[in-house]
């Protein structure tokens, strides 16, 4: 792997199951790892064994069939849960243990009401734990974007000397700005050198309160990170993770910006969304970037005029890149005569600019009235000349 590889951790199977309407029985998580083994993910997070008797199997299940990417079990710093976690992946080609232990006084104080040397020592004997049983493991200070920053930076020393190999700092709560979180990873980068000397891959985690999780996820690969933790749909916790078809496009189109490569295949996003709508309560919302229905979808006037004269006015990737079949150009209130005339023509009608502009009139009155116009509508609205014309040379 180069530094300039962004490695996609997936955790659709994990933090996105624990969101509402999301819960999958093992074989419908089985189904979705097969998925994200051809979408090209490095890492999957097939969940949290101590979670229950299902999850525990689920993982184990996933490591036994899958092989292309890692296979990661999530652990709080307990013994229990990293042995159930080392048991659950024992059966994979490349096994990770995913240990995560708060590091905000807020989570110490209150849900844990430990101190922050406890936390320390936890910290050390979890890991060296966990490094018994596998050689990759991954160590997450829980609420790292609200933790004091020396203490943060401390409990990092601290779990990459224990031997943590990637070091992930989530923004648990969604509460950073990117600037925010690009400067922590700088500063964890500049104030420990064997993160840097000894390749150990940072991570970003962020969930979706403030509608910031794909920015700051890309501000966390700007500085430095190069693993990324992510959802398909941006499914999981409250308003979600970070969704990987989102940071996994951006950092496609904007290629000449982020200057990194990943494994994912682009062409196989949207069925990989598809497939997760099928097997979880929801699909996307249609307004949702890359994989919404209306993505690719055109119904001002303007825009389709464009895009009939040429996709890249309005469209910063091909639909096919990402698995779409089409661009959708919808005929509504707002469309112009271009699209009518575009529509019309592949029904097989060609109007001359007068007819055209008889049946557009006709046209917008009707979508004034009806939100939905269909084919039949539009035979409807036009001229009898035009349909006759069009009956005799079918004749």
């Amino acid at each position: 792997m180069t530094q300039n590889h962004v490695v996609f951790f997936d955790t659709t199977l994990r933090d996105g199951e624990q969101s509402p309407g999301c819960s999958m029985t093992t074989q419908e998580k089985l189904s979705m790892a097969h998925a994200l083994e051809d979408l090209g993910v490095d890492v999957l997070e097939a969940g949290f064994a101590v979670a229950s008797e299902g999850d525990f199997a689920a993982i184990s299940t996933i490591a036994q069939t899958i092989r292309k990417p890692k296979i990661a079990s999530l652990a709080r710093a307990k013994q229990e849960d990293i042995e159930l976690a080392g048991r659950s992946v024992e059966h994979a080609d490349r096994p990770r243990i995913h240990v995560f232990l708060a590091s905000s006084d807020l989570h110490l104080e209150y849900k844990l009401k430990i101190s922050r040397q406890e936390a320390l020592d936890r910290t050390a004997k979890s890991i060296r734990l966990a490094r018994s049983l596998v050689e990759d493991v991954e160590f997450s200070p829980e609420d790292s974007t609200r933790a004091d920053r020396d203490f943060l930076v401390e409990m990092v020393r601290v779990a990459i000397e224990a031997g943590a190999t990637t070091i992930n700092m989530p923004d648990t709560v969604g509460y950073t700005t990117p600037d925010e979180y690009a400067k922590m990873f700088r500063e964890v980068r500049e104030r420990i050198p064997s993160v840097d000397a000894e390749n150990i891959i940072l991570s970003a985690h962020c969930h979706d309160d403030l509608g910031l999780a794909v920015a700051n996820s890309l501000a966390a690969i700007q500085a430095g990170a190069r693993q990324v933790e992510c959802a398909i749909n941006g499914i999981g916790e409250r308003a979600g993770n970070a969704a990987l078809e989102e940071v996994a496009a951006a950092l496609y189109v904007r290629k000449d910006y982020y200057g990194v490569d990943t494994s994912i295949q682009l062409n196989k996003l949207y069925p990989t969304s598809e497939a997760l709508g099928q097997i979880i309560t929801f699909k996307p919302s249609p307004n949702k970037a890359i994989v919404g229905d209306n993505a690719f979808a055109h119904e001002s006037g303007i825009h389709q005029h464009g895009m009939l004269a040429n996709p890249l006015c309005y469209e910063i990737m091909t639909p096919a890149s990402v698995g779409v079949a089409k661009t959708n150009l919808v005929l509504g209130k707002h469309s112009g005569r271009a699209a009518l005339r575009d529509h019309l023509e592949k029904l097989g009608f060609t109007l001359d600019p007068e007819e055209l502009q008889q049946t557009y009139h006709r046209f917008v009155t009707l979508a004034d009235r009806k939100k939905n116009i269909y084919d039949q509508d539009l035979i409807k609205i036009l001229p009898d000349a035009i349909r006759e014309r069009r009956g005799a040379s079918v004749v």
